[in-house]
């Protein structure tokens, strides 16, 4: 997998569990680590948000085979 493919990820899967945390427990992680409103968590969330955005298109290569990478290894 490209570097892009794995930073980009693991941002998804960093935006994600806060946004889980946000959801159960009203804690925002990036705003308590980085200051709530600060610029570095504005950057955080751009990236988040920009990972997701750029990881549509692995996933739709994905999908265009006809199935995803990992379900594949399950068989």
């Amino acid at each position: 997998m490209k570097a892009i493919n794995l930073i980009t990820l693991m941002l998804v899967i960093v935006g994600g569990v806060n946004w889980g945390l946000v959801g159960l427990f009203e804690f925002d992680l990036v705003a308590a680590l980085f200051g709530e409103g600060s610029a570095l968590s504005r950057t955080v969330y751009t990236l988040v948000g920009l990972s997701a955005l750029y990881q549509i298109i692995p996933f739709s290569r994905a999908t265009r085979v006809g199935e995803v990478p990992a379900e594949a290894a399950r068989r």
